[in-house]
């Protein structure tokens, strides 16, 4: 699987170069916090490309960040962090900025962790499309390994993610079950309750929402530490309710004011690294 990275560190340790060749042109993760962010020292953020044979040979980019203190090859338990409609591995650290949020929660007394996202597709809603792509293949099979080699531990792992990467996460929590996933953490799922709801492209057809259905397999995640946030005006909510209410032991919530945006999901980032790196502790 052939891969090239770069690393940058910041936080005020400054900037490596860019190493090894067909990098893409990716924005670097802002060096200061925007609104609403904590104003902390961040630690050292990786970046870098693998071709997935997974997702049809595509150059899938994927970025990992660390928490002040920890040097980049540390061995420390990963969250995946699975990216919205229409997104990236970048937006994890771009417009979320969850490396300044990370920083925050390790700071404050959480044991330290990684976060790792990926490229999962313009609208992959991160499982096995009729084309032939895979994008929770890719993410078990290319993605964790790769981590692994990185030398983070990803025996266990936590799974976060929002809008069509939360439903994602609870698709993957729900398929490795507690063996593998430590705690999954979702801010405002993609979910509907029938197959003509879903949005255009979710789903390849009828047959594909119901192989895919995150309501009729809740019960594997029986076991996961579960927490789930999401707006009160969110166009998700009655469905999330709904798949909550139905959840036994109920998971952590936060249903609060918001709606299915970046100023909601950067409300909801500390409760949700908070009770990843809880988890993970003993991992």
């Amino acid at each position: 699987m052939p891969l090239t990275r770069r690393a940058l560190v910041v936080g005020g340790a400054g900037a490596a170069a860019a190493t090894g060749v067909g990098l893409a042109a990716w924005p670097s993760p802002p060096s200061h916090p925007p609104h609403g962010v904590p104003r902390v020292p961040t630690g050292g953020v990786v970046s870098g490309s693998f071709v997935s044979a997974a997702r049809g040979g595509r150059r899938t980019g994927w970025t990992v960040a660390y928490p002040p203190g920890s040097h980049t090859d540390a061995a420390l338990p990963v969250a995946l962090v699975l990216h919205g409609r229409g997104n990236d591995h970048a937006t994890v650290f771009g417009s979320h900025a969850l490396q300044f949020f990370l920083a925050a929660v390790v700071s404050a007394g959480v044991s330290p962790f990684a976060l790792a996202a990926v490229d999962g597709g313009d609208h992959s809603y991160w499982h096995r499309r009729a084309d032939g792509t895979d994008a929770q293949r890719m993410l078990l099979d290319e993605f964790l390994p790769m981590l692994a080699k990185r030398g983070l531990r990803t025996g266990r792992f936590a799974v976060s993610g929002w809008s069509m990467g939360g439903y994602g996460a609870l698709l993957l929590a729900e398929r490795v079950g507690p063996r593998q996933c430590a705690a999954v953490a979702v801010d405002s799922p993609a979910l509907w309750l029938a197959p003509g709801d879903s949005a255009p492209g979710a789903f390849d057809d009828r047959e594909d929402f119901l192989r895919n259905d995150v309501f009729a397999q809740r019960a594997r995640l029986v076991g996961i530490p579960l927490r789930v946030a999401i707006g009160t005006s969110d166009p998700f909510y009655v469905a999330t309710r709904r798949f909550v209410a139905e959840l036994s032991p109920r998971p952590q919530t936060d249903f609060s004011r918001g709606g299915h945006d970046v100023t909601f999901w950067r409300h909801s980032a500390t409760g949700q690294l908070h009770f990843i790196g809880t988890a993970l502790a003993g991992d």
